[in-house]
């Protein structure tokens, strides 16, 4: 999870783009007449931060979805909303916003899908890196009755730039056990957070990748102790960098979690640790 500047793009200005270069093509009387509601609604949607609570579906547009999707599938590198893509395609994050994950986010996410809202399917704001992960699991959903938003919103959540998740691993720590809750956060914001985490399988999926990381974390402590090296201040480090760029990274939430755990940071300084690993 991680706050991202939203995009300089103007999302009001590339629907008046859009319009004029459709006005020689067949669909140019369409596009003509849903430009001011068009543009109506893009601004109800930053208004209101792509909440999916308050940006009503535009019902009318529904069956000529598929000339919006087909805008952006089929997006041309001269056109204006192909201009936006590929800058929206063109960065230098090493981690998904949504999730933490280590590796570069490949495909653009919409956070209102553009299958119930086709309309948004080129909004900048509604466009932003996700890894294939994260988005099998999002997919078509934006949340239900009881709370009907899920996911966190990378350009208008800002809380989200400091940590937000705290993992807790417990003894025994030769195997320990590993859960990942909201932390220090307001009751809304939590709630939130964890629905986000929860739909996008984020708890199972970073199972995996704690259970690895502490085996190496004891093979890599055996060998701080075999050279004599001072393990407190050597992994104080690793979780320091581990925090850029967000705390919120998997291998920052994992080093957070060892050097602020007493009971472990002791059980790794002074016990003796497992062999086999």
């Amino acid at each position: 999870m991680m706050s991202l500047d939203l995009p300089e793009d103007c999302s009001l200005d590339l629907v008046n783009a859009v319009v004029a270069e459709r006005q020689n093509g067949v669909n140019a009387a369409l596009f003509t007449g849903w430009a001011d509601e068009w543009r109506n609604r893009v601004q109800v949607y930053l208004d209101n931060c792509g909440s999916p609570e308050h940006v009503p579906a535009w019902l009318d547009i529904l069956p000529h979805k598929a000339k919006f999707h087909n805008l952006y599938n089929g997006a041309k590198a001269d056109s204006a909303h192909g201009e936006v893509l590929a800058r929206l395609r063109d960065h230098d994050l090493t981690l998904c916003p949504a999730c933490g994950e280590p590796g570069r986010p490949n495909t653009l996410d919409h956070y209102l899908p553009k299958g119930r809202f086709p309309h948004f399917s080129l909004t900048p704001a509604n466009l932003f890196p996700m890894c294939d992960a994260c988005q099998g699991k999002k997919l078509e959903k934006t949340g239900d009755v009881a709370q009907p938003r899920y996911f966190l919103h990378p350009y208008f959540d800002a809380f989200t730039s400091a940590q937000i998740l705290k993992l807790d691993i417990a003894a025994p720590f030769d195997q320990p056990t590993f859960s990942l809750t909201p932390w220090g956060l307001a009751a809304p914001e939590a709630a939130l957070v964890a629905s986000h985490i929860r739909e996008l399988h984020v708890p199972e999926r970073y199972l995996n990748f704690f259970t690895k990381e502490h085996r190496r974390l004891l093979r890599n402590v055996s060998r701080m102790r075999g050279n004599r090296q001072d393990v407190t201040a050597t992994l104080e480090s690793f979780a320091f960098n581990a925090a850029d760029p967000t705390p919120n990274s998997w291998q920052h939430l994992f080093y957070d979690a060892v050097v602020t755990n007493p009971h472990l940071m002791d059980y790794l300084t002074t016990a003796e640790l497992p062999s086999y690993l």
